[in-house]
């Protein structure tokens, strides 16, 4: 139940507060007063999109704080439970937006994403607007308001499960079948190249050590007259080497070092530099005997590389990549050779899942068939309590042949009216009055509300537009009745309708010349029978309109007493 309204600098709203409680409140101004406003406002506070235009001109930020009672509001109170977000059978939801179109949303205090505001949002209230007649005529519309009558979610989710998986099986197995047209060809392709590679006997890494071979065997010569000038130079020159020199220079420090110890650190260096020069000899002796081989593997090196690169070259690849592509084409393969299994395995899953999808959309079905009489039943009843004596109103549940697999289930649901005795019932679209078809959505509004039930917040926006007289009143009797189950905020210009609220907010439009901005009033009894009389006889109130306003404002209470003294004398 929404039990406070706080709004600052919002469209021509500077700032307003608003208290609210059980039952029906009316909400009633001048047309352009910004009745319809508040119902933007309530809209921004649960997750409604919003941009820099409804910032009041002038002001620096928009701010919506809208507070809600949901201590008997259970899906609203686990849903807060399962963000990990605390309440004590309340919760506050406040949405600022900037001027420049930047928007922030908080729940109970704490930063969230307007998503989630909006998903919390659908548990706290339901939002009729005036022009909602023009969505019943949809069929999605018509399906998803009987399913919500009849509270068919548990049973809608594995119909809707059921037909993704039926699909994703039937696009797979579709796949399949394409491809294998050209199976065969391409089996025998993969093959033959798979043969040729695995013949090959590549190593990974054989095609990048292959090309250094032919690097070094190529260079053979200018390779070896280097390492023999070096080796000449470290190691076997003759003596005239730098280990011989080596030697030599530390020979003649020998003696020397007996007669100053200052030499000792220099001689240990020099008798060290021995050790690596005559290493490199070593070295070098055994690199230039490797230089010395077969001329033969010259020939075998290069007559291998000519190989890969042709076979590289027909899988328009790098020779490296050539171990890559055989464990590829193998897998290709093995998945190719097993897709006849797949395909059973695959036509069988699509079999079982029809299966399963048929007998959770019959039960589905069944759900609904009885869902629509019950529906069509107390739509009915409303709709000639609304004026129309001879209207009859049935939800028409039809299962075409051969079956469709839709997330939706396999039916065609339509809504069916005959606004006139005699006339047989016409789809919905098909009705011309546009009275008698908003007539007909608050009907079915208001059916749905009294045997599903859902938020205990509803608010209807002008949803009486276009009816009057004793059809407002019986209007005006149904949303009554609806509020004693919960909370309901109508806006209206109907004093038929506002007669019959439990309370009553004025909504006015004030001007300075300058600027205007709208302010809220909570009417006191003699204030709503001085806004009624407005109502009924609009710029000149008379005192028969004040008289007037008043019987009408004592006729719901006198009704409400009867049944009270009936149950009275029923007591023994």
């Amino acid at each position: 139940m929404l039990t406070q309204l706080l709004i600052r600098d919002f469209a021509i709203i500077d700032a307003a507060e608003l208290e609210l409680g059980r039952g029906l409140t009316a909400l009633t101004g001048e047309t352009g007063a910004g009745k319809s406003i508040l119902v933007d406002a309530v809209l921004l506070a649960i997750g409604g999109r919003a941009g820099a235009d409804v910032v009041r001109h002038g002001a620096e930020r928009a701010e919506i704080t809208a507070t809600f009672d949901i201590r008997g509001n259970a899906p609203a109170r686990a849903w807060l439970e399962e963000q990990s977000l605390e309440h004590d059978g309340e919760v506050m939801l406040r949405r600022l937006v900037g001027a420049d179109g930047r928007t922030r949303s908080w729940i109970n205090g704490q930063a969230q994403p307007v998503s989630q505001a909006r998903a919390l949002g659908e548990l706290l209230l339901d939002i009729h607007g005036q022009q909602e007649f023009l969505t019943l005529t949809r069929t999605d519309t018509q399906r998803a308001l009987l399913d919500a009558h009849g509270g068919h979610e548990a049973l809608a989710e594995p119909v809707a499960r059921l037909a993704r998986e039926c699909r994703a099986v039937t696009s797979e197995l579709a796949a399949l079948e394409a491809a294998a047209v050209e199976r065969d060809s391409r089996l025998e392709l993969l093959r033959y190249q798979v043969q040729e590679l695995e013949a090959l006997g590549l190593e990974p890494g054989e095609p990048e050590a292959l090309a250094l071979e032919a690097q070094r065997l190529a260079n053979r010569g200018r390779l070896a007259e280097s390492a023999q000038a070096a080796l000449t130079l470290l190691y076997d020159g003759e003596g005239q080497d730098a280990h011989a020199r080596a030697g030599r220079a530390a020979a003649a420090l020998r003696n020397a070092l007996e007669l100053d110890a200052r030499l000792k650190p220099v001689g240990a260096l020099i008798e060290e530099a021995l050790i690596p020069l005559r290493e490199a000899g070593r070295e070098l002796s055994a690199y230039l005997d490797s230089l010395d081989v077969d001329p033969r593997r010259q020939e075998a090196v290069e007559t291998r590389i000519a190989s890969l690169e042709q076979l590289a070259r027909k899988h328009r690849i790098a020779a490296a990549e050539l171990p890559v592509q055989l464990g590829n084409l193998r897998r290709e393969l093995e998945a190719l050779e097993r897709a006849g299994l797949t395909l059973t395995e695959l036509e069988a899953r699509r079999t079982a899942l029809e299966r399963a999808y048929q007998t959770a959309a019959a039960t589905l079905s069944a759900a609904r068939r009885q869902a629509a009489t019950e529906l069509s039943r107390s739509v009915t009843a409303l709709m000639r309590g609304l004026g129309m004596p001879g209207g009859q109103f049935a939800v028409e549940v039809t299962t075409p042949t051969p079956l469709p697999v839709d997330p939706h289930g396999v039916d065609r649901i339509e809504f069916l009216v005959s606004a006139n005795p005699g006339q047989p019932p016409r789809p919905i679209a098909r009705v011309a009055s546009g009275g008698e078809l908003s007539r007909i959505s608050l009907a079915v509004q208001v059916a749905a509300a009294h045997e599903v039930g859902g938020p205990t917040c509803m608010i209807f926006d002008e949803v009486d537009a276009g009816v009057g007289g004793a059809v407002a009143e019986m209007v005006g009797r149904e949303l009554h009745a609806l509020g004693r189950r919960g909370q309901v905020l109508c806006v209206t210009h109907l004093p038929q309708v506002a007669s019959q609220a439990d309370q009553q907010v004025r909504v006015a439009k004030l001007s300075d010349g300058r600027a205007s901005r709208t302010v809220l009033t909570q009417l006191a009894p003699d204030e709503r029978v001085e806004e009624l009389a407005r109502m009924l006889a609009g710029v000149d109130v008379t005192a028969t309109a004040r008289e007037h306003a008043r019987q009408m404002l004592a006729k719901p209470r006198a009704q409400a007493k009867v049944p009270a003294e009936r149950r009275r004398r029923r007591e023994p």
